[in-house]
């Protein structure tokens, strides 16, 4: 089957969806991804009218996912018509005026350059994908790494769109997809980068002490800012106290009241958790509802 029908058959479904007055489109995202690899010119978009079909669906939908592909793909359509029209211009133009070629390449290459810096953030020449999801996290990255960030404290440093870009595409290579695992690992590198008490892990990114391939596959505990670790530090020794306390055969009395169950069924343990000179600290356990406190 032919570029031109492929085009054709995915008209004709969308089409079917924009009659629908938005509805049934459930299929529209995935539709607009097959048009997204084809192999389509100026000649098939011209016979098929498809940017108009797109561009319908665009204006009926309320899938914000929908909306963003459907731009992009418009956006690069509208690209053989500007390429059209400028070879159409350079033509004419050579064949009336050939002196001014040596004058009008710097006017045209002028033209590109401003061309080029008008472009969204989130569509940036450069970029090797069109996939709207994937496009909106790298901005969000590039967001992120610039949170209370003076550019010129990272001179000669790559930039923060180009270190974006990268983490998201180490991201992007171990799911292969932007399912909901690839957007929940965005998401925890986002949080963790603008983190304002974790300056760190944003400083140690952007001059390269952790690399994009690292930073995309660091856990919460990894990324995590000094004042969380000192408190997952604190935990983890009460943590082991409390096991090791358990493990020590204590004293039943019935002499103490649990504040819980209102039972007098306990044990309880005498340890030297201060200095010599000070009295030992005493934990208990109630043996009913395993409620456990400690008094001097």
């Amino acid at each position: 089957m032919s570029v031109e029908e492929e085009v054709l058959r995915i008209q004709k479904k969308l089409n079917k969806m924009t009659s629908e007055d938005g509805t049934g489109q459930e299929q529209a995202l995935d539709l607009l991804k097959e048009l997204q690899t084809l192999n389509i010119n100026l000649e098939v978009l011209t016979n098929t009218r498809i940017g108009m079909t797109v561009n319908a669906l665009r204006k009926s939908s309320k899938d914000e996912e929908v909306i963003s592909l459907s731009k992009t793909l418009i956006k690069n359509w509208k690209k053989f018509l500007s390429d059209t029209n400028s070879s159409e211009k350079s033509s004419s133009s050579s064949s009336s005026k050939p002196k001014k070629d040596k004058e009008d390449k710097p006017v045209h290459e002028e033209k590109e350059r401003e061309k080029d810096r008008s472009l969204p953030k989130q569509f940036p020449a450069s970029s090797n994908t069109t996939d709207s999801v994937r496009l909106k996290c790298r901005e969000m990255l590039t967001n992120a790494l610039k949170t209370d960030s003076n550019e010129e404290d990272f001179e000669g440093c790559a930039s923060a769109e180009e270190l974006a870009e990268e983490l998201e595409e180490a991201i992007f290579s171990e799911f292969r997809n932007t399912d909901m695992r690839y957007k929940n690992r965005v998401r925890s590198r986002i949080s963790n980068l603008k983190d304002p008490k974790n300056p760190t892990l944003r400083t140690n990114f952007r001059i390269g002490a952790i690399t994009a391939s690292r930073l995309a596959v660091m856990t919460a505990e990894e990324m995590a800012n000094d004042e969380v670790k000192q408190l997952r530090d604190k935990f983890m020794k009460e943590a082991i106290n409390d096991a090791q306390l358990a493990t020590v055969q204590g004293t039943k009395t019935d002499m103490l009241k649990c504040g819980k169950c209102k039972k007098r069924n306990c044990t309880y343990n005498q340890l030297q958790t201060r200095s010599s000179d000070e009295p030992m600290t005493t934990f208990v356990l109630c043996n009913e509802c395993g409620n456990r406190w400690k008094f001097c």
